[in-house]
Parts: C-alpha cells; structure tokens; sequence
C-alpha cells in the first residue's frame, strides 16, 4: 500500500493512467508500477504481471477531475496484480507518494481510501477469481 503525497492518509495499490488513448494496458500498468514503487516488472518473471481480464467504471473524485479533459466525471479502471519476491525493494517518487506498507490482503483492502481499491484487493485474493 502506498500513501498519496497530495493527500494524507489516502492509502492506495498502484494506480495510474493511460498516457495516450491507445496505450496498451499492460504497458500502462508496467510504467505505473515502475513510476510509483521503482519495481521494474521487464526485470521479473515473465508471469508476474497478470491482467485479471476485469475492470469497472467509477465516477471521479470532484478534488481530481481538473486532471482530466472538461466534463469528464467518469473514468473506467482495468484491474491488474503483480507478483513480487521477497524483500524487493521499493523506491517511492516523493511527489506521489510519502509512505508504504507491505500488508496482510484483508488488511490492505481495509486501508484503502477508493471502494473499488479495496474491492480490487479482495477479488484477487478470492476463491472466484
């Protein structure tokens, strides 16, 4: 879990956005984790990254729409995991994020500040995944 810079005590997973509107979801996600822990994902397994093939549309927080294109007050969230071994090392970019924690599944979905966050964490870690 890591803790927004902008916003004190919003714990969230890795999140992040397209950089362009045809940008591959897997290399999107790939940058993101990159940007925000400095885990390189080309540098582990080849299946530690995997598309959970699931994604939901939430409505944007009003705080944060002025990073989008006027009148958009939807966005639509693609759901991705990421297996990492033991004591990798996590490299925070201090204009996100100020803090992380590692955290037991149950644990982190309850410290998440965004709903679909923490419902991301639960499905990954169900039985009906």
């Amino acid at each position: 879990m890591i803790e927004r810079a902008d916003r004190p005590h919003f714990w969230q997973s890795v999140t992040g956005s397209l950089d362009f509107l045809e940008e591959d979801l897997r290399l999107a996600a790939s940058r993101e984790v990159l940007e925000e822990t400095g885990i390189d994902v080309a540098s582990l397994s080849s299946r530690a990254l995997q598309n959970l093939h699931h994604q939901i549309e939430y409505e944007i927080y009003p705080e944060w729409r002025h990073r989008y294109a006027p009148g958009v007050v939807k966005n639509i969230e693609h759901w991705f995991a990421l297996e990492v071994p033991d004591g990798i090392g996590i490299t925070l970019a201090p204009r996100e994020h100020v803090a992380y924690q590692w955290l037991p599944y149950e644990k982190a979905a309850q410290k998440c500040f965004s709903p679909s966050n923490g419902e991301a964490i639960r499905k990954l870690f169900s039985a009906d995944r």
